[in-house]
């Protein structure tokens, strides 16, 4: 690298469109001749097709889905609470504190699911468990509470 190929980072000027035929973009400014978007203010809207109907508008928008309404669960595996103590009374606090959940998305409370092994004995209370969760914690035996 020699002096004269070194470039300063970040300081470069603005590219200034329509100053001129010498500026390499001047005159139309890269706009065209003419039609709807070399006009001051032109251009059409997002999702606008030239007049055909839209997408957006061609789809069919019906019946009731209910996901806006569903419960929201936050869902911990079995697997995730070998990593707690023998005895321990796991809530949604708990397991925020060791960082396998995050509180403030705990919208509809805390599932525990079935999949791995667990050799500890815990209480655990939560909104809802699977069957084969239950079985494990039980097995275990720990409880199982629904809150």
């Amino acid at each position: 690298m020699k002096l004269n190929d070194m470039t300063s980072a970040g300081n470069e000027i603005a590219y200034r469109k329509g100053r001129g035929v010498g500026s390499g973009n001047g005159k139309t400014a890269g706009r065209g001749h003419k039609g709807q978007n070399a006009r001051s203010g032109g251009g059409v809207r997002p999702g606008f097709e030239g007049g055909q109907m839209p997408l957006y508008r061609r789809l069919p928008k019906r019946g009731f889905n209910n996901s806006r309404f569903a419960p929201f669960y936050i869902e911990v595996n079995v697997a995730e609470l070998e990593e707690l103590d023998n005895g321990t009374e796991v809530t949604a606090q708990v397991l925020a504190d060791k960082g396998i959940i995050s509180l403030p998305k705990v919208n509809d409370g805390v599932k525990i699911l079935g999949d791995g092994e667990l050799t500890k004995k815990l209480d655990v209370k939560a909104a809802k468990f699977t069957a084969s969760a239950k079985e494990k914690i039980e097995k275990a035996g720990g409880s199982a509470t629904e809150v």
